[in-house]
Order: C-alpha cells, then sequence, then structure tokens
C-alpha cells in the first residue's frame, strides 16, 4: 500500500521505518506538527503492520506525508524504500520512538543553505546526554568520529548513495555504520553543526542486543580497512567492558 500527499521537492525528507509501532507513533508526530519550519516531507516505509500503525498515519492530514506498506527484511530494507522515495536533496532518519526538538528542522536547512556539503551532523539528546561528534579517530569510534548518530543528528545528502550504494544487507544491525564509515573515510564534506537536534531513544534492536551490536561494529571496522589485530583488541575490551550487559 501506498499513499502520497503533495509530494513537492523540499530541501529536507525525513525519513522513518516502522513496524507495529502505534503505541510510540504519536510522540514523533507530535514533534513533527511542532517544528517552526515546516518545509520538509516525511517518508515512511513499512513493513506491513498488524497493529494500528497504518490506521494512524492515515489520520495525520497536516503533514506532507507519504506512506508504502509491504512486507521487508528488516530496517534497512525499509530505510532504502523509504531513501528511494524521498524527493529531497537530503534526508533524516527518526525512528519511530524518536522525536525532533521544535528548530530543528529549522536549523538543518539553515546549515544547508549556508554551505554546499555532503552531511551535516548536529548533537543528539539520549540517556540524559547531549552526544556529539567524537574525537577524529575512526580506528577506534567508527562512525561516530564523524557524525554524532545515524538518526535524529545527522542530515544526509541522499545523491551519496550513488557513490556509496544503499544500506547494506550484509550488516542487519550496522549498516548505516559501514555507510556512514565509508563516506567519512572518503573525505567527505561534513559540517558539525552546534544545535541539538532530538531525542534518539536507544531502546531499538541495537540497544538490546549488546553483543550483536559489538559484533557488527567489530565486522564494520574490518570491512571498511581497519588494522586486524587493533580491531580484535579494541573488541575483546569493548566485550569486557560490557560483560555484565551481554
Amino acid at each position: 500500500m501506498t499513499s502520497d500527499i503533495n509530494r513537492n521537492k523540499p530541501t529536507l525528507s525525513i525519513i522513518t521505518a516502522t513496524y507495529n509501532a502505534a503505541s510510540v507513533l504519536p510522540r514523533l508526530i507530535e514533534s513533527l506538527r511542532l517544528q517552526t519550519d515546516q518545509d520538509f516531507e516525511w517518508v515512511v516505509a513499512d513493513g506491513a503492520s498488524s497493529d494500528n500503525t497504518l490506521e494512524l498515519l492515515a489520520q495525520v492530514k497536516d503533514l506532507n506525508l507519504a506512506v508504502d506498506s509491504r512486507p521487508d527484511f528488516g530496517i534497512y530494507d525499509a530505510l532504502n524504500r523509504a531513501v528511494t522515495m524521498a524527493s529531497g536533496k537530503y534526508y533524516l532518519v527518526l525512528g519511530a520512538d524518536d522525536r525532533l526538538f521544535p528548530e530543528a528542522v529549522a536549523a538543518f536547512r539553515s546549515a544547508v543553505d549556508d554551505s554546499d556539503v555532503d552531511i551535516i551532523t548536529a548533537k543528539v539528546f539520549a540517556d540524559g546526554i547531549v552526544h556529539s561528534v567524537r574525537r577524529p579517530w575512526p580506528w577506534l569510534y567508527g562512525q561516530f568520529a564523524y557524525v554524532s548518530s545515524h538518526a535524529v543528528g545527522t542530515a544526509i545528502r541522499k545523491g551519496l548513495h550513488e557513490k556509496f550504494g544503499l544500506y547494506s544487507h550484509r550488516f542487519p544491525m550496522a549498516a548505516d555504520q559501514y555507510f556512514l564509515k565509508k563516506v567519512g573515510d572518503s573525505g567527505a564534506n561534513i559540517v558539525k553543526a552546534d544545535f541539538v537536534a532530538g531525542e534518539f531513544s536507544t531502546e531499538g534492536t541495537s540497544g538490546n542486543d549488546i553483543l550483536g551490536a559489538l559484533t557488527e561494529c567489530f565486522r564494520v571496522q574490518l570491512a571498511t580497512g581497519e588494522h586486524r589485530f587493533f580491531q580484535l583488541v579494541i573488541f575483546l575490551a569493548r566485550l569486557f567492558k560490557n560483560y555484565r550487559r551481554l
């Protein structure tokens, strides 16, 4: 099922992957309604939800919303579909349980207008802490040496996927890390913006499956050419640090 409303070409597309997300979507919807700058589209790729997700989205008449619902193979399959549907020059990923702060769209659009960049990364709020880009050590921090987070805090030029491909099915939990690490390693023009974009939820799969997340992070580092021995040492250190959560 696909629905489409007023598909103008805004600067920014907000994309969301959903599956049985009716319990958390209202907060996200409200945060989009509260944006001081409404010049954006919202593209939702749904995985054939069986709860009230689609009914809830059908009631949204005041946002520039497009919905595509069909069975898929997980979040990155859905995000790839949403990226393909998006008409904006840049896109911003929001999880169904995330939210944007009211000035976020305006701030991202202002940053885009000021310079012709590949990625704009802002700060994000998660677990009671404001997170920003870490030190520029991709061998240690992976994508976080370049961006604050994939969802909520980073506006990505859609055209980057023409060069680096869509989100890879090789990494069902960390395809965003693989994509952004490749982009960052290539020397892309990344701008750090000094505002807090919104709140990132840590209740997703990677937050609940620590072993899976650490393993995929290790695989991403190897796949992007980092030194195998050093990455093995870092991986084992992270396992030890998080062993109570495994």
